[in-house]
């Protein structure tokens, strides 16, 4: 049962991490046509995002990985990076939607 577990576990990070390596591009473009409302709602989506994929991250980091699954570690290590990297791109993203929301919005903190 203990292999099965762990078998089912790690094929189900690998396809997780397919996943969620798929993002737009950024394009502040896209933001120029929103309103405050919608830029608002942008921020808080993309910090949405970041939470949940720093989440995600995080139960990758602390997957234990049997020793005789070769090449288990550096999977996960893969993964995680990955997560990194998407993390950074969020970040990006939500910087160029607070400074469209900043100059458009003078009400906006």
């Amino acid at each position: 049962m203990t292999f099965k577990f762990t078998a089912i576990s790690i094929a189900t990070l690998l396809l997780a991490a397919g996943c969620s390596s798929t993002t737009a591009s950024i394009s502040p473009a896209k933001y120029d046509k929103m309103n405050c409302p919608e830029l608002n709602n942008a921020v808080g989506d993309t910090a949405t995002d970041i939470s949940r994929t720093a989440i995600a991250r995080g139960k990758v980091a602390n997957t234990s990985v049997p020793s005789w699954l070769l090449g288990g570690e550096r999977v996960k290590t893969a993964i995680a990076n990955r997560e990194t990297a998407r993390i950074e791109r969020l970040q990006q993203q939500q910087q160029v939607i607070v400074a469209t929301r900043n100059q458009r919005c003078p009400s906006s903190p």
